[in-house]
């Protein structure tokens, strides 16, 4: 369920002073990884399986945004999340600073173009409204998989720091509207085309294999990673959690679950 203030009071309740004391992963201290809602929660919901049976307690915590499981995480309301890429984790040390690290990686979602107008990306029309997430490394994700597909040009050597300010030729004038990225697949209905990133289009229904008009490779470099504080980055239960989640059978499940649209990082 949404995570609310009530249910990030409760989480807190977990995590006294005395809680550093008691062994995390145990029935009396669960080890709280924070997932957006869709494919991170399904897959995690897996890992907690696994981690079972060696004994790791796992209580998974749903988010329905990109900016609460990072500040949960950092406040101690979480021990690790799962659901973010290395740009993205980056910037949020940077800008917020946030005492979080990578552990291990878990998942590529490669990102899609989509339109409910159009088949391809070419019958876009000049002048046309172009959706991307607002936050700055998806946007600038956006902003390069735009590119390639030939809408516009961005300057030399553009990653994902990527601005609006960087493209160079625009010869079909248009038009980028940057929105909260939980929000472009309903706004599909409004504009020609939108990137969405995966564990959003998948939460709308929309397959990136089947119905996107231009996706990212297989070499995409935003794989997703376990994130946790730095204190807490030599602890025993995160060896645990990760070898739970970089299991045979995990990948396996998101082979056999997503059928290309999630790919295995590890």
């Amino acid at each position: 369920m949404p995570v609310t203030r009530r249910t990030l009071a409760a989480l807190a309740a977990f995590a006294p002073a005395a809680a550093w004391a008691q062994d995390i992963g145990t029935a009396q201290r669960p080890l709280r990884v924070g997932v957006t809602a869709g494919p991170h929660a399904q897959v995690m919901e897996k890992v907690r399986e696994i981690a079972a049976r060696d004994g790791l307690v796992i209580r998974v915590v749903e988010f329905t945004d990109y900016i609460q499981p990072n500040a949960a995480l950092a406040a101690g309301d979480l021990d690790a999340n799962s659901y973010q890429h290395r740009p993205f984790l980056d910037a949020a040390v940077r800008d917020r600073r946030l005492p979080l690290v990578e552990v291990g990686k878990t998942m590529v979602f490669p990102m899609g173009l989509y339109s409910r107008r159009h088949k391809s990306v070419q019958d876009v029309p000049a002048g046309a409204r172009v959706a991307i997430p607002n936050d700055p490394s998806n946007g600038g994700r956006a902003l390069v998989l735009l590119a390639k597909a030939g809408l516009f040009t961005l300057k030399e050597g553009a990653d994902h720091t990527a601005t609006v300010v960087d493209i160079t030729a625009n010869p079909r004038r248009i038009r980028v509207v940057e929105l909260e990225a939980a929000q472009l697949p309903r706004a599909l209905e409004e504009v020609e085309l939108a990137a969405i990133n995966t564990n959003y289009a998948l939460n709308a229904g929309l397959n990136p294999v089947r119905d996107s008009i231009a996706i990212e490779g297989a070499d995409s470099p935003y794989a997703n990673l376990i994130a946790v504080r730095q204190q807490d980055k030599d602890a025993p239960w995160v060896r645990r959690l990760v070898a739970a989640y970089q299991n045979d059978e995990v990948k396996a499940f998101v082979q056999a679950t997503f059928q290309g649209s999630a790919l295995p990082a590890f």
